[in-house]
């Protein structure tokens, strides 16, 4: 007596079998797909918490740093300690000439002026004076007309970029784009609206900012010469601590600071920061394979369970196919079959679930700006869950087949 896994016949005699006790098949049916279906949830749902995590740092350039001042820890060259460090120009020309693996790099000097546009005004407006690498470092959203431009910086114009907010408080519905504004009692043309993506920001968001050509802004309010922070990209492939080293040299050097002074001038990777949300969220996703894993397990244990109950019934059923003229492997690919079936359909159904779960909150999640969240279970991995269950299940069918397998046909025919 030959069976097979494709026979008709075999695939009833699983059904019935299977049916025969509904409420214990059902409850380890339900096993397998709890245990698939977290697996599949945390697996893609450790994805989307760090999708949207990262969006606080979109518009962001991810191998980027900030350079500040400080005050000196140490008096060096007839100077106290505590001397407020100063960065101008000139710092800033250095690092563009003299320090290597530097991809981009913006003098930023900021301060609060007040905003008018006909009758109406607003006071305390963050402002933020600009270089014209500052785009390739921080990438806004261009609501109306354009970014300043090498252009504007190099020809000292007049232009200004607006945020969003600013815009709609001064202007309403009106297009702000090549209207004239009153900064501080200086008029500036708008030449766009802008808008920030994450929420990654060094003072106010630029919804709530504006933003002028760094030389302009210093002559038009007499800043002098100096730069409130330098931002830098690094070259792809190198990482800004890397050129910290030569960066605080060359700084150092155009100041009366001591060479081990550490404080004076300090330096912000936010590219580490980018390095710890990889490393937290490969954390999480170890936890999540962990936590699914345990489910996934337990649900296979239950499989084992039911084989061994199905095998313990079925003595005297095995018993007689034996005795007329079943073999071993036909006995074993029976058991095996039963198994594989409830694994499948069970660890399919688990997936199916998890997929519409992770479908709905990628739906609810999703942002018209930053797009995707990224809340869904990619198709390989939903194939190596089903992979890895379909070989547990196999795993867990195994010892009561070899024990149906042993089974002789005069001993299972007297069994009670």
């Amino acid at each position: 007596m030959k069976i097979s896994f494709f026979d008709i016949d075999n695939w009833s005699e699983i059904g019935a079998t299977l049916a025969r006790n509904k409420t214990r098949t059902f409850l380890t049916a339900f096993g397998i797909f709890w245990g698939t279906a977290m697996l599949a949830m945390l697996w893609g749902g450790a994805a989307g918490l760090k999708g949207m995590l990262l969006r606080n740092f979109e518009g962001q350039a991810t191998n980027q740093a900030v350079v500040q001042p400080a005050r000196t820890s140490m008096p060096y060259k007839g100077f106290n300690k505590g001397m407020k460090v100063r960065l101008t120009q000139t710092d800033l020309d250095a690092i563009k000439s003299r320090v290597d693996n530097i991809e981009a790099s913006s003098g930023v000097v900021f301060n609060t002026v007040n905003v008018a546009y006909n009758s109406k005004s607003k006071s305390q407006v963050f402002c933020k004076g600009i270089e014209p690498d500052y785009f390739k470092i921080e990438y806004p959203v261009v609501y109306a007309g354009r970014i300043i431009n090498e252009a504007d910086i190099r020809q000292r114009k007049k232009v200004v970029n607006i945020g969003r907010n600013i815009a709609a408080e001064l202007f309403g519905n009106e297009d702000p784009v090549g209207k004239f504004i009153n900064i501080n009692g200086v008029y500036f043309q708008v030449a766009g609206v802008l808008g920030q993506i994450g929420e990654f920001h060094i003072g106010d968001k630029a919804d709530d900012s504006i933003i002028l050509p760094e030389n302009v802004m210093r002559s038009a309010f007499a800043m002098g010469n100096d730069i409130d922070f330098v931002m830098f990209t690094a070259v792809p492939g190198v990482d800004p601590d890397e050129i910290k080293p030569a960066l605080m040299r060359v700084l150092k050097s155009n100041h009366p600071i001591h060479p081990d002074d550490d404080q004076a001038i300090w330096m912000m990777n936010i590219a580490e920061q980018f390095r710890m949300v990889d490393n937290v969220f490969f954390g999480v996703s170890l936890l999540a394979l962990f936590v699914g894993a345990g489910t996934l397990i337990a649900g296979i244990i239950g499989v084992g369970n039911i084989m061994w109950i199905i095998v313990k019934e079925r003595t005297q059923e095995i018993g007689i196919r034996r005795a007329i003229g079943a073999k071993p492997k036909d006995i074993i690919m029976q058991v095996l079959s039963e198994g594989i079936v409830l694994t499948a359909v069970a660890g399919l159904a688990g997936i199916v679930f998890a997929t519409g779960v992770l479908f709905i909150v990628e739906k609810l999640t999703f942002d018209p700006v930053t797009g995707s969240a990224h809340f869904m279970l990619r198709f390989q991995h939903a194939v190596a869950i089903m992979f890895i269950f379909l070989l547990l299940g196999i795993a867990a069918g195994l010892v009561p087949a070899f024990k149906a397998m042993k089974i002789k046909p005069i001993e299972a025919i007297r069994d009670k």
